[in-house]
């Protein structure tokens, strides 16, 4: 594409046409603005008869509504593996799908140009943030790959490791049963392979990083605002209001909202629907009862599952398998079928989700499109993050926080259930965390990226199967492509701020997630270009500055993703206390790890295990307590949330810091804002001089000699101002 002159520009008004640069009437509104003036008119017309007016049969998509037109699209300039045969036509289609939609392109700049030329400001806006977003990942992704690497060249170094494995201390030590029942005691040895995995995720670079995605979150937001604020400078979309077509007030609301209330600011009556309040807290209500039952029904799941594992564990007398203890830890093979089955059911609840979030807000009656959309962002990233971050949250923030200790052991139904509240590896619960997270992640990418590449390509097959064998005209063929529908962008965005999500509040537990995403998104660039230029119909052209409502909720995903990994790494991570063990509690000169194991598993008195067979030593079991005989016995000390408050503390000052120190627009881009109005400004008020001038030479019948800038002038002027 040839590269678009530089000038200042302004608002067009018709009243001042000879002030505007208009070599070519009919190439002077580019298309995306020419389709956007159609649909504008055709939104407006009327269609009743003048001897019965009725105001409320206009527009055409009341039409389609009603069945008269079955589709409404602006057509494709071309086919998109072909030029238009007339020289005139630009082809712009056949330039994106070569130069942009095809997979070879993968390491192409995208062409935001034209593709805001062709598709709209809308579209472009979408586009320009997920190739900034996939280019901000490639920071984080490389940053993760050097602590998984630094996770695996320390390997051999991992002196806690070695004492778990090490026959005369972790074959020495036996732990607590881990169900009340037919669990019997086992050695921490069995948990050796384990706690090797555990080490390339939990290491000392799992501190850094949670650290180092504090900072990423934070710069991607600020960088994006300022990416954002150049490209409505040089969209020219400076000054932009919501359009009209947005604020349009919606025929459902028109419909539905008979009850006419007078507004008090424009003392004009205008439909009224009171009810949504209370519709959205009735409605709201059997949603969130059925997130809640899901997740309770896979932590029951858990709960059952790790009792059933934990008996047959390698140093269970019943030793029906070996399975179980040699290869996997009950946690651990716990964490992996119910994640499994979870995103079983996240993919199934999905399905639901989407058509009651849509349901509840046809049933809120929204006024005009723009809020629709809004609320429908709002309640759809709502069922969204319950579904997919919930099993990650209690796996982070609740397994293994609420146990309790031999004697008192928390229940979660109670006592009387004997369902007892799953604990964590000796190690931690961080690989567990781990497991949840790729296999959530990594699931729903595949599954999207296959449903958007296929599920398009087979409708439109279907639809064309037909009419190969028969002249097919142009309109016929965009007619058997696929409708991208008013809320097309919506579930794009969704899909990417999900991930965004999974990369932010839970990355210190797994720093690869940022490469898997990096992966993801630079097929995902591709995926979604080719099915705009190859499968879907045009979409009409609407103005954008921002990406809207998501922009908020990515602040709010960056804000608690702070919080997150804090509490990951000091919670669910093993790292702090090794860190306060080394630092504080090692015994003798040398600072080392050496005795760290013994350190960190509490006493208990095995008296009080009515069993008929017990050890000939003590008990123990996974806690930072005073042994039994202290005078704060099963309490737990005060140096982790002293560690954990100065963390959050760090970590928060320093997203603040960098949100103050980066400022939302370019101090470039600022300066030629304001000098590009002072021109236009400066240059309207002597047009404006001149022209008055003119009419005053005029009206007193004397000769005009106007000193009104040629077309050639206003070239040179320009060009003196750029």
């Amino acid at each position: 594409m040839r590269p678009q002159p530089d000038y200042f520009t302004s608002p067009f008004d018709k009243d001042k046409i000879d002030f505007f640069l208009i070599k070519n009437r009919d190439t002077f509104f580019p298309p995306s603005t020419r389709n956007r003036i159609v649909y504008y008119i055709l939104s407006r017309c009327p269609y009743y008869k003048e001897d019965c007016k009725e105001t409320d049969k206009k527009g055409i998509k009341r039409l389609l509504n009603n069945g008269t037109y079955t589709s409404a699209f602006p057509l494709h300039d071309c086919r998109y593996w072909e030029r238009n045969t007339n020289e005139q036509c630009e082809s712009e289609r056949y330039h994106l799908y070569k130069n942009w939609a095809r997979f070879l392109c993968f390491y192409k700049e995208q062409p935001l140009n034209l593709i805001r030329k062709y598709y709209g400001e809308k579209i472009g806006i979408y586009f320009a943030w997920l190739g900034f977003y996939t280019e901000m990942l490639f920071f984080a992704a490389v940053m993760g790959v050097i602590c998984f690497t630094y996770g695996v060249l320390s390997y051999d170094d991992n002196l806690t490791s070695k004492e778990i494995c090490d026959p005369s201390i972790g074959g020495s030590i036996v732990m607590c049963p881990l169900c009340d029942k037919k669990c019997s005691y086992w050695k921490l040895n069995s948990t050796c392979l384990s706690s090797w995995q555990s080490h390339l995720f939990d290491n000392e670079g799992t501190v850094f990083f949670a650290m180092f995605m504090g900072i990423w979150v934070t710069l991607f937001l600020e960088f994006w605002k300022r990416r954002q604020a150049q490209l409505e400078y040089e969209w020219d979309l400076v000054d932009f209001e919501e359009e009209q077509q947005q604020l349009q007030i919606r025929p459902e609301f028109e419909t539905r909202c008979t009850d006419q209330r007078l507004n008090q600011i424009t003392q004009v009556r205008a439909a009224n629907w009171l009810l949504h309040t209370t519709c959205n807290t009735i409605l709201y209500s059997p949603q969130m009862l059925l997130i809640v039952a899901c997740i309770t029904g896979v932590i029951v799941y858990r709960l059952a599952v790790y009792a059933a594992f934990a008996s047959i564990m390698k140093d269970s007398p019943t030793k029906k398998i070996h399975l179980v203890g040699s290869l996997i830890t009950p946690q651990l093979a716990t964490s992996v079928t119910a994640s499994f089955i979870n995103f079983v059911i996240i993919m199934i609840l999905n399905f639901f989700y989407e058509r009651v979030a849509i349901w509840i807000t046809d049933m809120e009656i929204p006024k005009t499109h723009l809020e629709y959309e809004n609320k429908l962002t709002m309640k759809m990233f709502l069922f969204q993050f319950v579904n997919y971050y919930s099993s990650c949250f209690y796996v982070a923030f609740f397994k293994g926080k609420f146990v309790g200790y031999p004697g008192n052991y928390t229940y979660m139904f109670g006592k009387y259930s004997r369902l007892r509240n799953e604990e964590c590896d000796p190690g931690g619960c961080l690989i567990e965390l781990t497991t949840q997270l790729v296999i959530v992640m990594t699931g729903k990418q595949v599954c999207g990226n296959i449903q958007e590449a296929l599920l398009p390509l087979l409708r439109n097959w279907w639809c064309s199967r037909k009419a190969r064998k028969d002249q097919y005209s142009r309109w016929e063929q965009d007619h058997d492509l696929q409708n991208f529908s008013q809320l097309g962008l919506f579930y794009e965005y969704l899909e990417m701020v999900i991930q965004f999500g999974f990369i932010t509040l839970f990355v210190a537990s797994f720093p690869l997630a940022p490469l898997l995403a990096l992966c993801n998104n630079i097929l995902e660039v591709r995926v979604d270009a080719w099915k705009f230029t190859t499968q879907f119909r045009r979409p009409v052209a609407a103005k954008a500055h921002n990406i809207g409502a998501w922009q908020e909720i990515l602040n709010v995903v960056a804000i608690l993703s702070v919080v997150t990994n804090a509490f990951i790494v000091s919670f669910t991570s093993d790292m702090i206390p090794r860190l306060v063990y080394l630092y504080a509690y090692h015994h003798g000169s040398e600072a080392t790890m050496s005795g760290y194991i013994n350190n960190s598993l509490s006493v208990y008195d095995i008296s009080q295990i009515p069993l008929l067979s017990t050890p000939a030593c003590c008990l123990r079991y996974r806690d930072y307590r005073y042994p039994p005989g202290h005078q704060r016995q099963y309490s737990h000390t005060m140096q982790f949330w002293h560690i954990l408050a100065a963390k959050l503390a760090f970590i928060i000052i320093m997203e603040f810091f960098v949100a103050w120190l980066i400022p939302d627009v370019p101090s470039e881009v600022k300066a030629r804002i304001k000098r590009e109005r002072y021109l236009i400004q400066e240059y309207l008020h002597n047009y404006e001089v001149e022209k008055l001038k003119i009419q005053l030479s005029q009206s007193f019948i004397i000769e005009p000699k106007p000193e009104v800038c040629t077309a050639t002038d206003k070239h040179g002027v320009l060009s003196e101002c750029l």
